[in-house]
């Protein structure tokens, strides 16, 4: 899986205010409520393609497709309201952001064994250790996301260290939901937002 959110030279301090104050009205509930039926069918999409794995051992191609685009579209709203990126995230599972990236290879097949495992054991030998871990992990984001706040208020600059380890935080979640949560992977998560 390859994650990227891509730091700019200089943000806007304007487009910062506006995001923290007002973000959840223009940003959050309108791309949340359409996500919210997408996630709802994505997650049927899951359940059929849990069964498929499991009797064929293949992901749906199509079914595939649909996640990561609106797994795509997830992204832009998270960076945008982490305020890792300026701009308004684009609508739409087909819709372009040259802000983020977020592409997920086909894997061809994929193990039935791996996912009775995940599906009846996932949770002490996944969950528990990656929700244990990124859980500190989170909280350190929080902190450096509000610290970057003022950084950028002041300066214009989202400090680079801080910007790449508050996506790392992103790209581990987003491992740990492909393997675990979407059965989308059979490589098991590196605890690293690398």
């Amino acid at each position: 899986m390859e994650l990227y959110v891509t730091r700019q030279e200089s943000y806007s301090r304007g487009e910062l205010i506006l995001r923290t104050l007002f973000g959840l009205l223009y940003i959050a509930i309108p791309h949340l409520f359409l996500l919210l039926f997408i996630g709802l069918w994505s997650s049927i999409l899951t359940f059929i393609s849990w069964w498929t794995i499991l009797f064929t051992g293949r992901y749906p191609q199509s079914f595939f497709e649909f996640q990561v685009k609106m797994l795509r579209w997830n992204l832009g709203v998270s960076a945008s309201l982490y305020n890792l990126v300026d701009g308004y995230p684009p609508f739409g599972l087909n819709a372009e952001n040259d802000k983020i990236k977020l592409e997920i290879p086909y894997p061809e097949s994929l193990s039935r064994g791996t996912l009775l495992l995940k599906s009846f054991l996932g949770i002490f030998y996944c969950i528990l250790p990656h929700a244990f871990c990124l859980y500190f992990r989170m909280i350190w984001s929080a902190i450096l996301g509000f610290i970057a706040f003022w950084a950028v208020l002041f300066t214009g600059n989202y400090p680079e260290g801080w910007h790449a380890f508050n996506v790392g935080t992103i790209r581990w979640s987003y491992r740990l939901n492909l393997y675990i949560g979407y059965f989308m992977s059979d490589e098991y998560p590196p605890f690293s937002g690398k």
